[in-house]
């Protein structure tokens, strides 16, 4: 009773935590008449590369003395914000025509730095009572110049705006939204090497407004609706609808024509049917249940993708309920963190299970097994994601503290509830009985033609999922690795739906394929079949890298590449136990319906 109770009190606690990082506030500050609103800078980074961001005084803006940090709850410190104080003076349902920041000289190397950022197009971003608002720092203008002697060169200009325009909607006491404006009438010409005078200001306007507090981030998600086109969602869905009404057609025809004439053909007495032969599934029922190589690694991957999809739908579900509204910041790491710790004893307990149900002995390995063959390559790719954040100085590197404490969450809730799981399932003891016993000597198999073999069927098996996401997963792309703001969580569930039905339907055809060649191979097979759609979204993520994005550099490169395997490894744990599941069921079924001399 008492590990319940101890158990009981970590859900509490943790269950605590995302409530405070989820629960979004019915009631904002209350502001008086000429009070003044918190503005502060966060940081700058190239716009074609999301996750290369800085401190926002490392190019020189007009700064405080002694600014002040800001502090940073556990999902703002995971997306990266670095909130300092700013000598911005804005104050409540006041307007300002225009006045000045600040007014000094440049020197030459705060030239080159503003130069270098102008040209790489490098974005700011604020905080205004909590808003998120962006800018550019410069802009460059090319004209050609033609010269004496005939020839054209391009001659390129960069002026770096000093002017800041604040459109900010109240209703009653509360700030409800913010939009920041460059003003291009006001800038300055840069030159490389040489020192510049230039003076910063702001202006603001104060908009009365109808909407709440409460449906404030709402603002910013209509904005985000109006750049996307609801269409290309809906075809895409239609799309794969289509795909899954045809894949289950064509396993229906399969079901009623050809496994029914199996079943009439292999149900016939023998002294009936003749002298002929078995051939066929039936033929190899003394193999088919046959245990499948590397035990331990099977069930392991199995229950990780087991953990994997009760994650993906805990999320799914919370965004659904809004919990991931556009100014919620790191929310989603915050809940994906959480939650992986907490479906922990989901890993434990599917692949403990299945491991000593197919005659394993050493289901304590097997649970740690389990529990670190996800998170052992994410804290490899993490550390050295984070390292090479570091070395260049980003604020997307997550501070030693936080490192800690997901460090810290993993010893103490993920690998504990990954052991109970398995506790649980060793104590269940399910016999695992097959429709049919295996042989003791395994069959030989025979050839496979090419278009059969292991890396073919994986083509099929992951490029029809695949086919049915693509255009969901470039939206997604373009709001992980851009700037666009992704909510269409609805849509989004029901092509996570399709794909898991399109996933099951392919493998559990593939695998009747496979066992009609006489090949009893199905365990990894179906495994493999189903996960291999994880293959063409790491394959994708690399043509939309250097297809349709910008983005370049090191540290670009490095994250990009480094999450995305990560997703794409996830995606094949999970997609792979559907399979596995799926070509399980059907082939008990199939062997229970027959009859076995």
């Amino acid at each position: 009773m008492r590990p319940l109770s101890q158990q009981s009190l970590l859900v509490l606690l943790l269950g605590s935590l995302l409530q405070i990082s989820f629960a979004g506030k019915k009631h904002g500050p209350d502001y008086a008449l000429h009070e003044k609103i918190p503005v502060q800078v966060n940081n700058v980074g190239p716009f074609h590369n999301p996750a290369e961001t800085y401190e926002f005084y490392t190019l020189p803006y007009c700064a405080p003395d002694k600014p002040e940090v800001h502090d940073h709850d556990i999902g703002s410190s995971l997306a990266g914000d670095r909130r300092t104080s700013s000598l911005y003076d804005l104050r409540f349902r006041v307007d300002i025509q225009w006045h000045p920041l600040c007014e000094y000289t440049l020197m030459p190397d705060e030239v080159d730095k503003f130069i270098v950022a102008i040209r790489e197009n490098y974005l700011f971003e604020m905080f205004v009572d909590g808003l998120p608002v962006k800018g550019f720092v410069g802009e460059m203008e090319t004209n050609p110049v033609r010269y004496s002697d005939g020839t054209t060169h391009n001659d390129t200009s960069y002026y770096l705006f000093t002017h800041l325009e604040y459109s900010i909607a109240y209703n009653g006491d509360n700030v409800i939204g913010v939009n920041l404006t460059t003003d291009a009438r006001q800038r300055v010409k840069l030159q490389e090497g040489k020192p510049a005078l230039v003076e910063f200001s702001y202006s603001a306007q104060w908009k009365p407004t109808h909407v709440k507090y409460i449906n404030r981030m709402s603002l910013y998600a209509q904005a985000a609706l109006h750049n996307q086109s609801m269409d290309i969602h809906w075809l895409s869905i239609v799309n794969s609808f289509v795909l899954v009404i045809l894949l289950t057609s064509f396993l229906a025809i399969i079901m009623m024509r050809i496994l029914r004439k199996d079943f009439a053909r292999y149900m016939e007495d023998p002294e009936d049917a003749g002298d002929d032969e078995e051939v066929g599934w039936k033929r190899i029922h003394g193999d088919v249940f046959r245990p499948p190589p590397f035990l331990m690694l099977f069930t392991a991957m199995v229950g990780s993708g087991a953990q994997i999809l009760t994650l993906a739908c805990g999320l799914l579900v919370l965004s659904l309920v809004g919990m991931f509204y556009p100014g919620n910041r790191g929310a989603l790491y915050v809940a994906a963190i959480v939650l992986y710790a907490l479906t922990a004893g989901v890993a434990g307990y599917v692949s403990t299970d299945l491991y000593v149900q197919l005659g394993g002995k050493r289901w304590a390995t097997n649970a740690v097994l389990a529990a670190g063959i996800f998170t052992c390559p994410f804290f490899c790719v993490f550390s050295i994601v984070n390292l090479v954040a570091i070395y260049y100085g980003s604020t997307s590197a997550i501070p030693l503290n936080m490192v800690f404490m997901i460090i810290l969450l993993f010893a103490a809730v993920t690998f504990p509830l990954s052991i109970l799981g398995s506790m649980r399932a060793k104590k269940q003891e399910n016999e695992f009985k097959p429709p049919c016993m295996p042989n003791v000597k395994e069959r030989e198999l025979p050839e496979i033609p090419l278009y059969r073999s292991a890396p073919c069927q994986m083509i099929t098996a992951g490029f029809l999922p695949f086919s049915a996401i693509y255009i969901e997963l470039h939206y997604i792309f373009a709001s992980v690795w851009g700037h666009r703001v992704y909510t269409l969580f609805g849509i989004l569930t029901l092509a996570f739906i399709i794909l898991l039905i399109v996933t099951a339907f392919v493998t559990v055809a593939l695998t009747y394929f496979q066992l009609a060649m006489e090949d009893y191979r199905w365990w990894w097979r179906s495994f493999l079949s189903g996960g291999s759609t994880g293959v063409f979204v790491f394959f994708y993520a690399a043509f939309y890298y250097t297809h349709r994005s910008e983005m370049t550099g090191s540290l670009q490169f490095v994250f990009f590449f480094g999450y995305m395997f990560l997703a794409s490894y996830g995606f094949f744990l999970m997609l792979g136990s559907v399979g596995y599941w799926m070509s399980s069921v059907f082939v008990k079924h199939i062997y229970e319906t027959i009859k076995i001399d």
